[in-house]
């Protein structure tokens, strides 16, 4: 999950005499579709070309990484790959996030990944959190498709182990995402949640039939325009549906893993205390298939 404020729209409305509002939905294969209004520039029944120039100069000033540009992939997560992947490093999401990122926190050993919670060597080191920890994400965009990963959570009160799709303000794109979250305070649940321009709000607590701490399992979801549908070992638990006034991310956005602590949520995730030693969550692989 991420936490950012919505990024609003910076043009001057003085410099656009008409209405343009856009529906994008920019994926693989996916198509750009305007719907343009005019008050004034009507000659003949067709739109005048200083229309034409102003969208131009519409999309010069908003251009922004919105592109899907990443494609199908499998990863079994055994070594490092720079190709498609960075380690999140020397900076914290702030609240409610306890911990600052280190790359030196995700590490690779015997078939799986490891993303570790620890004190070390906090706060200098950690971002001025009293926590450091992992996470992982790809370089590329991805959109409309199917997520999946194999893993096995962190438990303990405050803690959150993460598999979600993700962009935002640091993107230069306003905030859209798509969760999968077990909460260590109970690791018989998962958290789905989605934002839409910053706007999230839309947790669904799934009741598990096993404990996500004790063994690896299939966690995913697949999204389409008109729907998400999670699922938990190719079993389908929960679907959202677009509708009027229910829209869902159209956005492309990096796929990231993560592990952390959180502050001053308690009644959402528990109070955290360090157990005095190391905390991991281990993903096996994780996969994206273009739909």
């Amino acid at each position: 999950m991420r936490f950012a404020n919505t990024v609003g729209d910076s043009r001057n409305p003085s410099l656009f005499p008409f209405v343009i509002p856009i529906n994008h939905n920019f994926t693989d294969g996916g198509q750009l579709m305007l719907q343009i209004t005019s008050r004034r520039h009507f000659r003949g029944g067709r739109l005048h070309l200083s229309m034409t120039l102003l969208v131009l100069a519409f999309f010069s000033l908003n251009a922004c990484p919105v592109y899907a540009t990443g494609g199908t992939f499998f990863d079994g997560l055994d070594t490092f790959d720079t190709a498609r992947w960075h380690k999140a490093d020397g900076w914290t999401n702030g609240n409610p996030f306890n911990v600052g990122w280190r790359a030196d926190h995700v590490t690779f050993s015997g078939g799986f990944m490891s993303e570790r919670l620890d004190t070390t060597p906090c706060p200098s080191g950690c971002s001025g959190k009293p926590y450091a920890a992992g996470e992982y994400r790809t370089n590329d965009y991805y959109g409309y498709g199917k997520y999946e990963t194999r893993f096995k959570a962190a438990q303990g009160s405050g803690l959150v182990t993460g598999f979600f799709t993700y962009t935002g303000p640091s993107d230069g794109t306003q905030h859209h995402e798509i969760d999968i979250e077990i909460l260590g305070k109970d690791t018989t649940k998962m958290q789905t949640n989605y934002f839409v321009n910053g706007v999230g709000g839309h947790e669904t607590i799934i009741n598990l039939w096993f404990d996500a701490a004790a063994g690896y399992h299939n966690y995913a979801f697949v999204w389409k325009a008109d729907k998400i549908e999670w699922i938990v070992d190719d079993i389908v638990v929960h679907t959202e549906y677009a509708s009027t006034g229910n829209p869902l991310p159209s956005l492309p956005g990096k796929i990231m893993m993560n592990m952390w602590a959180g502050t001053g949520v308690d009644s959402w995730l528990g109070p955290f205390t360090y157990p005095g030693t190391p905390i991991y969550a281990k993903y096996d692989w994780v996969q994206y298939f273009v739909l």
